[in-house]
């Protein structure tokens, strides 16, 4: 029995003992070594004008990066570098003569750039960089750590106007360029980059996106990128559209540039999506107020009108009525003069100033018939009569309401004095001798201002009636 407690005893003592020796063997208490070449995970924790003090999880000491590792790295890397920062480092030695791993910054950092812009390269993927200094080739973007660089040929952002080179790069610095792996060579330490591939690129996934998401009616801000003689090409944000020519204005134009220019903001209209050619079809003159919709309030048949010649065809000449230029009315050849006309070109010219009369409004076909001929004609007089006479009435009342205290103290002048004057200056002396000769003028005036003693002697002489009686 007491054999079988000291086998117990033995067996609990040898327990005890190999627990003690597994604690002495790990003495790290889960702390792993390193060796050279793992790679590592580390939090900075200072950083000094020799290197730099990172701790590590899992490692019995903290790594530190100094002399040559130290001066390896980059100075825009080191700037960028601060405490508190997530390194990954490279194990370059375990422990140095203080015991503390030796680490490397710049080659883990630098490998995991390059594999990122490798993958970048190798799918030709669309990235956002940040432009972090220029020279005069270019400006240089950061890929993680590396520097790349984008050559002058390859830039579609142009930075400030009117600005002499080094100007326009340095004020890109600090933006968003959307770019492009086109050259790659990790032993040359050489990566070049393009937004201008970038941007087709981007722009075509960024069309095939609005095409899925663009409908008839909506109504865009968009920035004009070209013109070209059938129409404007408007930048949507990423995507482009074009507004035709007839689309452009309600005023009639001959080519883009008589109402647009490059780089002006504009609003449109989505007329047309088709998916199948990703075309998308504009309209900016449908964002303002139609003319022709209310031209029946403007204008009515019959009236006058003052109208340039635009343009003459076989067929008649066009005027452009004054002040509404978005109005162009059609002058009939037949309706240009009552003789025979064989070309518009014979009564009028192009440029000339006319006044026409309107003579048919047709809002719903947009048309409006203009006739020079019958600006003479009198079975308009009436109404030409009542539209002057309108007019007329129209300015004095505007004369007498901008002359209203000046007429109110005239007639305190010489109220009387002003009445008399005008008869007494159309009534001169020798007009009533002209009623003498005109016996039917006299019958009113004679007896009254001629009273000479002859005149009762008339009737005497006049005995031709006692002739019949004898």
């Amino acid at each position: 029995m007491s054999d079988d407690v000291k086998v117990q005893g033995e067996m609990e003592e040898d327990h005890n003992n190999t627990s003690m020796q597994d604690l002495l063997a790990t003495a790290e208490y889960g702390l792993k070594e390193v060796k050279r070449g793992d790679v590592l995970a580390g939090t900075i924790l200072e950083i000094s004008e020799t290197g730099i003090l990172v701790s590590v999880i899992g490692i019995k000491s903290e790594g530190i990066i100094s002399g040559e590792e130290f001066e390896k790295i980059p100075k825009d890397v080191l700037d960028d570098l601060k405490v508190g920062d997530t390194a990954q480092t490279y194990v370059v030695a375990p422990a140095d003569r203080n015991g503390n791993v030796v680490l490397a910054l710049t080659r883990t950092q630098s490998s995991r750039d390059w594999a990122e812009a490798e993958d970048l390269s190798t799918t030709q993927e669309v990235f956002e960089g940040v432009v972090a200094g220029y020279n005069k080739g270019g400006l240089i973007v950061k890929v993680g750590k590396i520097r790349g660089f984008v050559p002058s040929s390859q830039l579609v952002t142009r930075g400030e106007e009117n600005a002499d080179p080094g100007k326009r790069m340095a004020s890109l610095v600090g933006r968003k360029l959307h770019l492009k792996v086109i050259e790659l060579d990790r032993e040359q330490n050489r990566l070049i980059l393009s937004e201008r591939a970038a941007e087709r690129q981007w722009r075509k996934q960024q069309k095939e996106k609005m095409l899925s998401e663009l409908k008839e009616g909506d109504v865009l801000d968009g920035t004009v990128i070209s013109l070209a003689d059938f129409g404007a090409f408007i930048d949507l944000g990423g995507a482009d559209g074009l507004v035709h020519l007839s689309e452009i204005s309600w005023q009639p134009i001959n080519k883009p540039s008589d109402a647009l220019k490059v780089g002006q903001k504009v609003k449109v209209q989505v007329l047309r999506v088709d998916p199948e050619h990703k075309r998308v079809g504009l309209s900016i003159k449908r964002c303002a107020p139609d003319p022709w919709s209310s031209i029946v309030e403007r204008y009515k048949v019959g009236m006058l009108v003052e109208a340039q010649i635009t343009k003459m065809a076989k067929f008649g000449a066009f005027a452009r009525v004054k002040d509404d230029d978005a109005i162009e009315g059609l002058v009939h050849i037949s309706e240009l003069s009552d003789k025979r006309v064989n070309h518009p070109k014979e009564v009028v010219e192009e440029g000339q100033w006319v006044t026409l009369r309107v003579i048919r409004v047709e809002p719903d076909k947009r048309r409006l018939g203009l006739s020079l001929k019958r600006v003479a004609h009198g079975e308009y007089m009436d109404e030409d009569w009542r539209a002057a006479l309108a007019d007329v009435n129209q300015e004095f009342a505007a004369a007498d309401e901008s002359s209203a205290p000046a007429e109110m103290v005239a007639p305190a002048e010489t109220p009387a004095a002003d009445e008399p004057v005008a008869p007494a200056e159309v009534s001169l002396p020798d007009e009533p001798v002209a009623p003498v000769e005109t016996p039917a003028a006299d019958e009113s005036v004679a007896p009254a201002e001629f009273s000479a003693p002859d005149e009762p002697s008339a009737p005497a002489e006049s005995s031709e009636p006692e002739e019949p009686a004898s």
